[in-house]
């Protein structure tokens, strides 16, 4: 009985006196860490959607309504945690597991790292295509898609109904593309990028939209009479001024001879002799450099002057206005402000870990992070707090990993601060990652030798694969200050860095800054280049048209058929424009055959002859409509003759402005009588040889009332020889004979 009675004392005893020692410690505010599963439980408790203090920058807790509003979505009961990444360590379906079982309520369990979707888990649920999802948001979504994001596109691959059709699709492209889906945001060398697409685009654009409409209007130009000739019978001109263009210098050919023109318009013979040296006695007076005005011989030679002024600046004005419209439109089309998903973090949530870490410093000097794996079990936990309560030096031990997306940024010296500023204390405060296992020691005020401490626990910084763990290192490290010689004074650290602004450090910096002026000097360089490749080949076209057109024998190339009783106007026009054509194509002397060279010059000097009477490089205003086809004719036969000199000694005989004659038919007499019984075999023109077309009828002189024509060959001048066949070297001679000079 005795005996009993002691055994029942003794245990009461040990009893008692060991619910006096939790007691005690409990009084002291100093009860052990939750577990991970434990702690990650009770917070789904009390809300279905758990976010981490740790991860501020990029998950901000106050966004916890967007993701319960996309978890009603789902139908079913939906638990979301998300921590860092490393938190869930290397099973994350474990981990909610752990937590359904302390949670203890069906569901469907996410756990979302800073990367994406770490695990899906349902409980007691069926909500097909879960897991389908979870693959295709991994494959469908890039790298740079926050939390957030992540959990929506989730949700909406679920609620699809095509989770697995997907999920294969997106598998089966990720193994296609290597470099995966295109970005979800704009980063900041993304916005260099289009900073410098936009500058080339403002500048580039209306630049050469700019150049290539004034060159076009430029030609126009110089080519609004020839391209109204070439619907009807004109040659291309390369100058559209009023005057008639003669070369210089005939390159050696043989003069025909010079003459004057007197004031009364009567043309007498100034002398005959031939040029041999260089020197040329032109048909139309002296055919030196000098004898005509102007480039190559005639006043105005160049062609048009520089585009009006008055017409370019409304052209500027509208290359203005479109460079401001693609300004405007990138803006619009580049219109990200940030590289987040809008979110920003309240202040309450940027100090939410240092407010827990304080919380629990104050309460016990050694705290371990509860949303992490736990790197300190019971025993060391217990055995580092009895050490720490045994030194002399105020020290407290943080073990909370750190990553960028935190508070600080990442900055340990940081975190050290916040706490040390909310604590209002010295002490020395260890910092130990359970991640990384990377110890950080500063010391804020403490009596400890600091050179000490730097050199001696070096090697617990940076722990090596071989390194014991985290908790033997942290003993180790404490025995280290237990031995560290005392300071006569309390040391302070360096102030530390601020941290970026979680706003500042997400915005994105305007699109007409960083890269936008070199745009715009590339931009007007390349703008310069493409005009001069369009003009280049725009000239190319134009040279090889008009080869084609003369290897062929047509100049100008094809033409609608001549007018059969053309204007006096119009009859001044392509004058202008044939005369301008073959001086043009007289110009390289040197590459033209001699037969070719004489039989073009001759048809030019004859031309001239017959409307530049005075010699002034335009034709004469008492020009008859004569003299002009006369001359149009004789233009085009030169023109004819530089590439087919026998195929020019023709012209169709019922209207010489249809061009050269290949054909020749039996035209019967007109008017019968006995003189004349036999047909005539007469020159015309591949069409008047199918059916001959009427006969060319001009009017008697320029002045003559509207509607006053005849047919040419009853008009007095050299032209009328062409109504019986007359070859163009002999009509060159009948210029001459018709004006006396030999």
């Amino acid at each position: 009985m005795r005996a009993g009675i002691v055994l029942v004392t003794g245990w009461l005893a040990v009893l008692f006196c060991a619910g006096s020692v939790q007691a005690a410690e409990a009084a002291r505010g100093v009860p052990d860490s939750p577990t991970q599963t434990a702690y990650l439980a009770e917070q789904l408790r009390k809300d279905p959607v758990y976010i981490s203090d740790q991860l501020p920058r990029e998950v901000p807790r106050s966004t916890a309504p967007d993701f319960a509003r996309e978890a009603r979505r789902l139908g079913v009961s939906t638990y979301v945690i998300v921590l860092p990444s490393s938190s869930f360590g290397a099973e994350p379906s474990a981990v909610l597991a752990g937590v359904h079982d302390r949670l203890g309520r069906k569901g469907l369990y996410v756990a979302i790292g800073d990367t994406g979707i770490d695990a899906v888990q349902t409980y007691g649920v069926s909500l097909p295509g879960a897991e389908d999802a979870s693959r295709a948001t991994l494959y469908e979504l890039a790298y740079d898609a926050t939390p957030r994001e992540v959990f929506r596109h989730f949700v909406e691959v679920v609620t699809s109904g095509h989770a697995h059709q997907r999920a294969e699709q997106a598998r089966a492209a990720s193994e296609d593309d290597p470099d995966g889906p295109p970005s979800v945001h704009t980063d900041r060398t993304d916005r260099e990028n289009q900073s410098f697409v936009t500058g080339i685009a403002v500048t580039g654009i209306p630049l050469t939209a700019l150049l290539i409409t004034v060159y076009a209007l430029q030609r126009r130009r110089v080519r609004r009479a020839a391209a109204a000739a070439a619907a009807t019978g004109g040659a291309e001109s390369p100058s559209a001024a009023g005057g008639v263009r003669v070369p210089a210098t005939r390159g050696g050919a043989k003069a025909v001879g010079g003459r004057t023109t007197a004031a009364g318009g009567k043309a007498t013979v100034q002398g005959g002799k031939q040029a041999e040296g260089g020197k040329k006695a032109g048909t139309g007076g002296k055919r030196t450099g000098s004898g005509r005005k102007g480039t190559g011989g005639r006043k105005g030679a160049g062609g048009p002057g520089p585009y009006p002024r008055e017409r370019l600046l409304p052209l500027l004005a509208a290359a203005a206005v479109l460079g401001g419209l693609i300004a405007y439109t990138a803006t619009q089309v580049f219109d990200d402000t940030t590289s987040g998903d809008g979110s920003r973090p309240t202040a309450a949530d940027m100090r939410g870990r240092i407010d827990r870490v304080v919380d629990g410093l104050r309460r016990d000097p050694l705290y371990t992070d509860p949303e992490s794996p736990p790197a300190l079990d019971a025993a060391e936990r217990a055995h580092l707090r009895r050490r720490l309560r045994a030194l002399d030096v105020p020290v407290v031990i943080a073990a909370v990993p750190s990553s960028t997306d935190d508070e600080s940024g990442g900055n340990r010296e940081l975190l050290a601060k916040a706490l040390h500023t909310r604590l209002r204390r010295d002490l020395l405060i260890v910092l130990a990652d359970p991640g990384s296992g990377s110890i950080d020691l500063v010391n804020y005020g403490t009596r400890v030798d600091d050179m000490y401490l730097i050199d001696r626990p070096r090697d617990l910084s940076y722990p090596q694969s071989t390194d014991p763990p985290l908790g033997p290192r942290l003993d180790q490290l404490l025995t280290y200050v237990s031995k560290s010689p005392k300071a006569k004074a309390g040391h302070m650290p360096y102030e530390p860095p601020a941290a970026d602004d979680p706003v500042e450090e997400k915005a994105l910096p305007g699109l007409f800054t960083g890269d936008f002026e070199p745009g715009l000097v590339i931009g007007t360089f390349l703008a310069g280049l493409l005009f001069g490749l369009v003009a280049a080949a725009c000239g190319i076209v134009r040279r090889i048209t008009r080869r084609r057109g003369t290897a062929n024998g047509a100049p100008g190339g094809a033409r609608s058929p001549a007018p059969t009783e053309p204007s006096t106007a119009w009859l001044r026009r392509n004058a202008r424009q044939e005369l301008d054509a073959l001086t043009a194509a007289l110009e390289p002397v040197a590459a033209l055959p001699e037969d070719s060279q004489r039989r073009a010059w001759e048809c030019l000097d004859a031309a001239a002859l017959l409307i530049d009477g005075d010699s002034d490089g335009r034709i004469d205003a008492d020009a008859t409509p004569a003299a002009l086809a006369c001359a149009i004719v004789l233009a085009r036969a030169g023109r004819t003759a530089i590439g087919e000199p026998d195929a020019a000694r023709f012209v169709c005989h019922r209207n010489p402005l249809h061009g050269v004659a290949h054909k020749r038919v039996q035209v019967p007499p007109e008017g019968g009588g006995k003189a004349r019984t036999r047909a005539r075999s007469l020159p015309v023109c591949e069409a008047c040889r199918l059916t001959l077309g009427p006969v060319l009828r001009l009017r008697p002189s320029g002045s003559a009332r509207r509607g006053a024509h005849a047919p040419y060959a009853t008009l007095p001048g050299p032209l009328a020889a062409l109504g019986d066949g007359t070859e163009i070297d002999q009509l060159t001679r009948d210029v001459r004979e018709y004006f006396g000079v030999h």
